[in-house]
């Protein structure tokens, strides 16, 4: 998990239960689905373009490790009903190796994967005939996280086992191209336990001015400006937590001055403050994440397209904590924690409307899915959850 380096973190917890045996069909037997819904830009819903959504069945993609027992076999296939929640497998895309964490681009016509691996790397797959576009060395281990710039021209993925941040150019294809940038993060020193960088998640600020890194390993929230002509990175600021905290994971509020940081060592959450001009971020003091006496390990936020409240799983204490969301965006009121329904919860995500909420479980290979209540965020179960292969992500569109 935090502090005993990448091959802890993959496979603490991956071996899955007896749910995960129940593995999709081959990619082969089913049809392939047109990508549906809004842009990334869309976050905010109005009830115009609510109504203006497709119905039918929408596209579900779930990340897993195919290199440990009882892991799945690539990237999960499958749908879900935005009224109901219910999730249908349809297939498995082979090909990609421990494809951990996924992004889609902007244009949603292609998907992107690490490959968690030794020899890191990055793949593409275009989605109209879930055909491999290629891979693309990340030029470092155990990459974790990956995430498309706004313009939809350059990739980044964040390298955890050898804690540094690369860039791939994208092409009209949606295919990458060589690496054009690999920032090593080489100080501040490590934190406690710690014995090296961990670069935990990389991506764009909301304004689209900055890139921001989160390093486990070294405790620090980096910030760059990205060239958008040669797609290199230039640091311009570092926000480091309290010694140990072991940041994760960073998810900003609709508004774009305020963000909410997963500590997974040391089991806390802060609201951050971001200043668009300068990059900075300002870290907050340590607030609790509800969790019980036990161990528990943060792994990530989601804050719902209205902004009033946000959402944080917990792996060990198996739960989901729901947060009002408070004086636009500065202050988090801690609600109460909902079990999960599953073991381990590695990722959590909000299908585009915020209406649902999916947890990938990986311990017991499972997704659940959560009803949100848009006025008091409340989270109530919509059916079992559904059977998905050492399941690490779940990404709906």
């Amino acid at each position: 998990m935090g502090s005993g380096g990448w091959s802890r973190r993959r496979f603490v917890g991956a071996l899955a239960g007896g749910a995960a045996a129940a593995a999709l069909p081959a990619c082969d037997d089913a049809p392939a689905l047109a990508p549906t819904g809004p842009t990334a830009s869309e976050a905010s819903v109005s009830p115009s373009r609510e109504a203006r959504r497709p119905s039918g069945p929408r596209p579900l993609y779930l990340g897993t490790y195919t290199s440990v027992e009882g892991g799945g076999k690539g990237i999960g296939l499958a749908t879900y009903d935005a009224a109901t929640g219910r999730i249908s497998g349809t297939g498995t895309l082979t090909g990609v190796a421990n494809p951990s964490y996924l992004a889609i681009h902007p244009d949603r016509r292609t998907l992107y994967a690490v490959d968690e691996r030794d020899d890191g790397a990055v793949t593409a797959v275009r989605l109209s005939d879930r055909k491999i576009l290629g891979s693309r060395s990340t030029g470092g281990a155990g990459p974790c996280h990956l995430s498309v710039h706004p313009g939809g021209r350059w990739l980044f993925s964040a390298n955890y086992g050898s804690g540094s941040v690369a860039v791939h150019p994208v092409d009209a294809s949606g295919a990458l191209g060589e690496r054009t940038d690999l920032v090593r993060h080489s100080g501040p020193p490590p934190g406690p336990g710690q014995q090296g960088p961990h670069a935990h998640q990389v991506f764009t600020s909301p304004d689209g001015g900055h890139v921001l890194a989160v390093d486990l390993g070294t405790d620090t929230v980096y910030t760059y400006r990205l060239d958008e002509k040669a797609g290199t990175l230039a640091e311009v600021a570092q926000a480091r937590t309290r010694p140990g905290a072991g940041p994760r994971h960073l998810t900003f509020h609709p508004g774009g001055r305020y963000a909410y940081l997963a500590n997974e060592v040391d089991n806390t959450v802060a609201v951050c403050a971001y200043d668009p001009a300068s990059g900075r971020v300002t870290i907050g003091e340590p607030q609790s994440t509800g969790t019980g006496p036990g161990t528990s390990y943060p792994a990530q936020f989601v804050v719902t397209p209205n902004g009033r409240h946000a959402f944080l799983a917990n792996r060990g204490d198996n739960s989901v904590t729901r947060y009002a969301v408070e004086a636009d965006g500065a202050r988090l009121k801690l609600l109460d924690t909902v079990p999960v329904g599953g073991d381990f919860p590695r990722q959590i995500a909000l299908s585009p409307e915020g209406t649902l909420l999916f947890a990938a479980n990986q311990k017991s290979g499972t997704v659940t899915v959560f009803r949100v209540d848009e006025e008091s965020g409340a989270l109530r179960r919509t059916g079992e959850p559904f059977p998905s292969p050492v399941a690490v992500c779940a990404l709906p569109l």
